[in-house]
């Protein structure tokens, strides 16, 4: 019993150390579709290839920009849109977002291109009925002032 508890720890170190050092290892500086596409468009933009390092926070920031007093961030890919929350925000925050991807997808059946004008749009009909809907799920019993987001993304700003 003594050498389970002294080699368990030992053990646990080794592994540890050893997927830290693999995560250090792998390359994020690999070209994928997405990564692509934010080169070619900042390469037409200014006329210069960026680096790994100034594709993360510029994308951020552009999406920040979309909604600058909003705790979450909205991105148009494909045929979805994905929403990422600040570490901080509430199930009030959560619900405002879900409601802007919601509009933003059937204004986007109609128009076929997902862009910061149908974004802009959608978020001004969120704002036109979040008050009465959040009003509603309260009158029926759901705790808005939380969201267990699960397996999602949250990000500190």
């Amino acid at each position: 019993m003594q050498g389970k508890m002294v080699v368990g720890p030992l053990l646990a170190a080794a592994h540890i150390y050893s997927v830290t050092e693999e995560m250090r290892a792998t390359p994020v500086n690999t070209l994928n579709p997405q990564r692509t596409g934010m080169i070619v468009a900042n390469f037409l933009k200014t006329g210069k290839a960026s680096s790994p390092a100034d594709l993360r926070p510029s994308k951020l920031n552009e999406l920040k920009q979309i909604f600058p007093e909003e705790k979450f961030l909205l991105s148009h890919g494909g045929k979805c849109v994905d929403m990422v929350l600040e570490h901080d925000a509430s199930g009030e925050d959560a619900l405002r977002g879900w409601l802007v991807a919601a509009y933003a997808a059937q204004i986007q059946k109609s128009s076929h291109e997902l862009s910061a004008t149908i974004l802009q749009e959608a978020y001004e009909k969120m704002n036109d009925v979040f008050s009465i809907f959040l009003g509603e799920l309260q009158s029926k019993g759901w705790h808005t002032d939380r969201f267990l987001d699960g397996t999602g993304s949250r990000f500190a700003w």
